[in-house]
């Protein structure tokens, strides 16, 4: 066994793995949340969504940049605020998060398929999740290029699905806008915000990339740019052709676009979105792997994660014990209603982040990659204030 993983990632495979990651498969039912809140303003509140998470994003590029290493947050949380215990605890968060909505991911993408395909759902779990916990042993330069390739049929559905709303009649509520209420836009922004979550899994990959401290900030920055843009175009062709209490009361809205668009069967956007499913849930497992990987070089106790394979450079340990626990929480645990606890620990994880850019900006002014002072602050502004909200919501 080798104590490396090997260093085959570039911009291209980074960036479509980011995109990936944030748009996956949650703008399949995201966009008729947001317009039940923001109404025919839901691209509006897309975009500010994507102002909200750039301080944050900028806040882990350049963190990524001072120290590229595989378990980016309990790396920068333990070189930022000295705290090992609290290190090790973020570190092991964002593996619980990541396996929890990989689960939920692979369990909305088998509903997807089960009304394509007459397969019993409990199959088609084991089997997807396994067939893609070993292409996540094969090695990260295929695991990702098989997740590009699902980013590119996604990006290319979703812009199917844009075609599909603007050449559908426009409904009367955009024709003659209504007044914006804002207090729903601010709502439906907060909820948009947890899109963009997917960044911080970029950072995990930092000991495969080649020049991380160049290729990884300038792909977090370019991967949060597209799916902004992404988001808030969906949400246009969605608001345009469908009336929002219909969008609202979907549980497949883009389906609803596209069927007032086009002739074409939506079997292919079910397909596709599949590919989105199977795209997140790979995109979840390597960096869950690379973050045991990296907790396994600061912990003794963890340190059984501490190798990779010395032919396929992945941490095969790791990501074999993450595909189990994958598939056992798929079939098991109520992943809906954690789904909805993993974001809270994030935003948690986030708001600590930034904590640690503070220090770290304090203890050492310069980086490869450098943002203002104030950046770390806002970051942690709102992080904290998405925290709040989604507490008082729950409330």
């Amino acid at each position: 066994m080798s104590d490396a993983l090997k260093r085959r990632l570039g911009l291209g495979l980074l960036t479509t793995y980011g995109v990936g990651v944030m748009v996956g498969a949650g703008i399949y039912v995201l966009v008729g949340a947001v317009a039940a809140e923001a109404g025919v303003f839901a691209p509006l509140a897309f975009l500010i969504a994507g102002l909200i998470a750039a301080p944050s994003a900028l806040s882990y590029a350049e963190l990524s940049s001072r120290i590229p290493e595989a378990s980016g947050e309990a790396a920068y949380v333990e070189k930022g605020l000295g705290l090992h215990w609290l290190a090790v605890l973020v570190g092991l968060a964002i593996v619980v998060a990541g396996t929890i909505s990989a689960a939920a991911v692979l369990r909305g993408g088998v509903g997807y398929l089960t009304a394509i395909v007459d397969i019993p759902a409990e199959y088609a779990i084991i089997g997807i999740g396994a067939a893609l916990t070993f292409v996540a042993l094969v090695g990260v330069l295929e695991s990702l290029s098989l997740a590009a390739l699902f980013t590119i049929a996604e990006v290319i559905g979703l812009m199917g699905v844009v075609w599909a709303g603007f050449s559908a009649p426009p409904v009367a509520d955009l024709t003659a806008l209504p007044t914006p209420h804002w207090p729903g836009i601010a709502a439906a922004a907060a909820l948009a915000f947890f899109a963009f979550i997917g960044f911080e899994d970029m950072v995990n990959m930092a000991e495969e990339a080649r020049d991380p401290t160049r290729t990884l900030p300038r792909a977090i920055l370019i991967a949060l740019v597209i799916t902004t843009l992404l988001y808030a175009l969906v949400s246009l062709a969605a608001v345009r052709a469908v009336p929002v209490e219909v969008l609202s009361g979907s549980n497949r809205p883009l389906i609803e676009v596209w069927t007032r668009g086009t002739t074409l069967t939506p079997v292919v956007l079910s397909a596709i979105a599949v590919a989105a499913a199977l795209n997140g849930v790979l995109a979840q497992i390597v960096m869950a792997a690379r973050v045991l990987f990296g907790l396994g070089r600061r912990e003794p106790l963890l340190r059984v994660f501490y190798h990779a394979h010395p032919r396929l450079g992945t941490p095969v340990l790791a990501t074999l014990l993450l595909g189990v626990a994958l598939i056992t929480t798929a079939l098991t645990l109520p992943v809906a209603q954690l789904a909805e606890m993993t974001a809270t620990v994030l935003l948690v994880v986030f708001a600590i982040v930034n904590i640690a850019l503070i220090a770290l900006k304090r203890e050492t002014p310069v980086a490869p990659f450098q943002t203002p002072a104030f950046v770390p602050w806002i970051g942690l502004f709102f992080a904290l204030a998405a925290l709040a909200a989604t507490v008082w919501s729950n409330l």
